[in-house]
């Protein structure tokens, strides 16, 4: 992050009613719309600000010194050792919800805000982060040579400098007291190693999902819940892994945006496994769409035969019917019959050798008149002089 591009470009038209000092950056993990800030009094009712950092690490301070702090505005904060550089990203009684949304208290864990940040701290600060690419490349031979079962995937320095945060990625337990040893003995920095998973770490990277748009972990989600494949038959999803995985080589999050209203709907239809009688045929199930509520139905186990799309009511229906021991003249509800069709296969009306038929020959290009005449002399079709 730039700190010169960090400062976020607020609306000044206060366009559609929404005030513009609520408009903040678009690119900030979990970036909150401050509906209260054009309350009056509103920074006066807590001095607690939220801070952004590198990529999603955020955190809370307090703003001791009552500085008149508004959203953009860059910071040196209090931290472990030295001082840290951040970037305002939300004030007032807004930044005290998310703080007791993050279960942090107040007293004890909310570190304070010196100052806003001079010329030279600004200038330490690209300093300071213009090492971390090659820290980062320079680490992972380090970890190499150690014959350890990790992978750092990025680096963060302190805004002074002082301190280096290494993010690392292990399958397995890593003891990786000696790489701190020698971490600390080749960029003269203290070391802190912060394990994060693979979503994290996607969120850290950033980039582009197969939807087009940025990767919400690296946007707005902050919690990631546990996936499973069970959200994808839900909604009735190929169980393909290559289009089930984001990113991050794990299952989308996404998956779980919509399958509430998808197991809502499913309750309203039958099951899978019931059967449908008729006077005619019995009908088995072949595909459903779960949010319009209709069921197709095969007189075929395995091929698509004399198709009957239905309602899920309407095959609630034929299935109290078929318990009562009474058969419909058809699925349809006008009970009118619906006459028979052949089962479809899709390689019966083409012919499957008709890719290896060989290609049409190309047309010579035509012979000069001179060349061909001496063919015909060859030939015989013109007598010799």
């Amino acid at each position: 992050m730039q700190i010169e591009n960090a400062i976020p470009p607020l609306c000044t038209g206060g366009n559609r009613g929404l005030c513009h000092q609520g408009v903040g950056r678009t690119d900030h993990q979990l970036n909150v719309y401050d509906w209260l800030a054009d309350v009056p009094d509103n920074n006066a009712l807590t001095d607690v600000v939220e801070v952004q950092f590198k990529n999603t690490r955020k955190g809370f301070y307090h703003n001791v010194n009552h500085l008149p702090l508004t959203k953009g505005d860059i910071v040196a904060v209090e931290a472990s050792p030295g001082h840290d550089i951040g970037v305002v990203s939300l004030t007032g009684r807004l930044a005290e919800m998310q703080l007791r949304k993050a279960n942090l208290r107040p007293t004890d864990e909310v570190k304070r805000v010196y100052r806003l940040a001079r010329q030279l701290d600004i200038d330490k600060y690209h300093e300071a982060k213009a090492r971390e690419h090659e820290t980062m490349i320079e680490s992972r031979e380090i970890a190499k040579q150690l014959g350890l079962k990790m992978k750092i995937g990025d680096v963060e320095y302190q805004g002074d400098g002082q301190k280096a945060i290494f993010y690392y990625i292990a399958d397995e337990r890593v003891d990786f007291r000696q790489l701190i040893k020698d971490l600390a003995a080749t960029f003269h920095v203290r070391i802190e190693m912060k394990q994060i998973g693979a979503r994290q770490e996607a969120g850290r990277i950033g980039g582009t999902g197969p939807c087009g748009r940025e990767l919400c972990c690296a946007t707005w989600m902050k919690n990631f819940s546990s996936v499973s494949t069970a959200a994808a038959r839900f909604q009735d999803i190929s169980p393909n892994p290559q289009k089930l995985a984001g990113m991050c080589a794990k299952l989308k999050c996404c998956l779980n945006y919509e399958v509430d209203d998808y197991m809502e709907a499913g309750r309203r239809l039958p099951s899978r496994e019931v059967q449908l009688e008729t006077q005619d045929n019995t009908y088995y199930y072949f595909k459903v769409d779960i949010l319009a509520g209709l069921i197709t139905y095969s007189t075929d186990r395995r091929m698509a035969a004399n198709l009957e799309t239905i309602t899920g009511e309407r095959a609630r229906e034929v299935v109290e019917m078929n318990r009562r021991g009474e058969k419909p003249l058809s699925l349809q509800p006008d009970g009118q019959a619906t006459e028979p069709q052949e089962p479809v296969d899709l390689l019966a009306g083409g012919d499957v050798a008709r890719f290896d038929k060989a290609k049409k020959k190309k047309r010579k290009p035509a012979k000069h008149k001179g060349e061909q005449a001496k063919d015909e002399q060859a030939k015989g079709d013109t007598p010799a002089e």
